[in-house]
């Protein structure tokens, strides 16, 4: 048995505001029991590193909620202390938060040029405030020194191109963080796997701790090759009926790369269905990644220049963003793109946590347009994450002395490290840990682990548009309750002074029950508006409006609860005509 955070009694009200006078520390703040939303911090001595800064995409439970953020308290407890943030590649789930973590922190930002293009261009409103001289540019397998601590970074191959791990140096030995990776060995430029450095690491240095992805810890065998798409879209692009619809993630630059590939080999043109997306893919290529050649790319309006069966319309765009774009294409209002009954639509865009309902909309409504559709689920598209063999490999590699499953939800953090225990190459109960967000990893002056509950604050920000962390849960209530069973709007004009109602109530139904079968329930409604009204006129203790209006709610709602069964948000506003 691994130790985690169910061996303790938690008082999430027992936070500290430092961990401690120990020489290193190691804290999520985000990614531990729940996909996305990836930040940690490591401190060494005086010196704190933060490594990711991410953010999760709300559920259907959320309504009205753009985006979810770590909790950067801790964060600002230990503002001078921060040295740098490390992002080690372009996926939202690690850099989606780095806006806001800025306004606590102006520390570097160390990033590959294709990660901080992939920011600079990520929701420009959101990142046009970031002060650019923050970044600083590294290659995949550079050797980095900040604030007199030595990073020896090393490549991985993952869906995003120049993406990385690192050992960080320390007295101990190093803390290896792995980042997201797959062992596979791609000739495409920016995705190779640095496995010689990773194998010269292993063999110079002692692994101290070992903190490796969870995500796909549960599936047997390795990723590769079924991350590829090649091998099922090939015949699809080489022999079509009609024009070929293909819909991708935006930051999988490895899919996208082999359809460009694709295309070239198969004198294909390429049309980027999304115009808003032009910029990106136009700053990509700047810098020699997913680079569509001009010979292979259209715009949209040049569609009816070429057969269709030369055209590969590439549809792209991140979370919901995407779901709700393809849908778009589907009932054409997209302008100069429509879906012919012998086009293909290949849905090579899986639903990721938080997107299941959106996803499942899109791919019934690209079903209805009667064209042949070829969805690449899960099951035969791997995500590019670390499977059972990929992650036994990099910690056989390693050997530390301790361990850390991150990234991923519970049991996939226990399913990780119940595979390294079960290595047999020392890992036990003891040195390996699953954590829960907030819980730190202290170490002591000889390298022991600190045997005590160490909680720092963490949790959940919404972000609404431009508020952030101002979205109270009476709010997500209010919400959902009008999601699930509409909105009644009730009004009425009153005489406090004479105590008489003076209009008849004016009620508005949305969402609620069909407009034919409303009216008794109108009247209904009036009727206990208009008796609760005259009941506060009647007594002689005072009353406000507020205490109509609230009494007026409280019946409505208990009559359409036992009556029909529904719970709508009711606003009730009664005016009083002598003010």
């Amino acid at each position: 048995m691994v130790q985690d955070a169910n061996d303790y009694s938690y008082n999430e009200k027992n936070y500290v505001t430092e961990i401690g006078d120990y020489p290193l520390k190691i804290v999520a703040l985000g990614g531990l029991d729940e996909m996305g939303k990836n930040c940690y911090v490591i401190e060494i001595d005086n010196d704190a590193f933060i490594i990711e800064a991410g953010l999760k995409y709300p559920n259907s439970n959320i309504p009205g909620v753009d985006i979810i953020i770590p909790n950067f308290d801790y964060i600002r407890t230990i503002q001078n202390r921060v040295k740098a943030i490390i992002i080690t590649h372009g996926h939202d789930d690690q850099y989606g938060a780095l806006p806001y973590l800025l306004n606590i922190v102006k520390v570097p930002v160390y990033a590959t040029e294709t990660t901080i293009n992939v920011i600079k261009s990520s929701l420009p409103s959101r990142f046009k405030k970031i002060d650019q001289s923050l970044f600083v540019t590294v290659k995949p397998s550079n050797t980095i020194t900040i604030a007199n601590h030595i990073f020896e970074l090393f490549q991985t191959t993952h869906s995003v191109a120049e993406s990385f791990g690192f050992a960080l140096k320390t007295k101990f030995g190093n803390i290896v963080y792995t980042s997201d990776f797959m062992s596979d060995y791609s000739p495409l430029k920016g995705f190779q796997f640095d496995l010689p450095k990773v194998a010269r690491l292993s063999e110079t240095e002692k692994t101290f701790l070992l903190m490796t992805e969870s995500e796909s810890a549960n599936k047997p065998s390795i990723s590769s090759p079924h991350h590829k798409i090649t091998p099922l879209i090939q015949r699809i692009i080489e022999e079509p009926t009609g024009k070929t619809f293909i819909s991708m993630y935006t930051q999988n630059f490895y899919n996208i790369q082999e359809v460009i590939n694709l295309a070239i080999k198969y004198k294909k043109k390429i049309c980027i269905a999304n115009s808003e997306q032009n910029d990106f893919f136009e700053s990509m290529a700047k810098i020699g990644v997913i680079v569509i050649p001009k010979e292979n790319k259209i715009l949209a309006s040049e569609i009816p220049l070429y057969a269709p069966k030369d055209i590969i319309i590439l549809v792209t765009g991140s979370g919901d963003e995407l779901f709700k774009f393809i849908k778009e294409i589907c009932y054409n209002n997209v302008q100069d793109i429509r879906i012919d009954t012998k086009d293909t639509f290949i849905d090579a865009a899986p639903g990721v946590p938080g997107t299941e309902t959106s996803y499942t909309d899109a791919s019934d409504t690209i079903f209805r347009t009667d064209c042949n559709v070829i969805t690449l689920s899960r099951k035969v598209l791997s995500s590019m994450h670390a499977q059972e063999e990929d992650l036994k490999m990099m910690i056989s590699l390693f050997r530390p002395k301790y361990y850390m499953p991150v990234k991923g939800e519970y049991r996939l953090l226990m399913t990780n490290a119940k595979l390294a225990v079960d290595l047999g190459i020392g890992l036990n109960h003891f040195n390996t840990f699953v954590y829960d967000n907030g819980m730190a990893l202290a170490f002591d002056e000889k390298g022991s682990v600190v045997r005590k509950i160490i909680n720092v604050k963490t949790g959940d920000v919404m972000v609404d548009g431009n508020s952030v962390g101002d979205v109270k849960e009476q709010a997500i209530e209010e919400r959902q309750k009008m999601a699930d069973g509409g909105i009644i709007m009730i009004g009425v004009a009153i005489s406090l002074n004479d105590k008489k109602i003076v209009t008849n109530p004016d009620i508005q139904m949305r969402g609620f029950v069909y407009l034919k079968d409303s009216e008794p329930i109108i009247n209904q409604l009036s009727n206990i508006l208009n008796s609760t009204i005259n009941s506060y006129f009647s007594q002689s203790h005072s009353y406000s409006i507020a205490d109509i209006e609230k009494k007026a709610s409280e019946k409505i709602s208990r009559y359409i609860s036992k009556e029909i069964d529904k719970e709508p948000m009711i606003i009730c506003n009664i005016i009083n005509l002598d003010e």
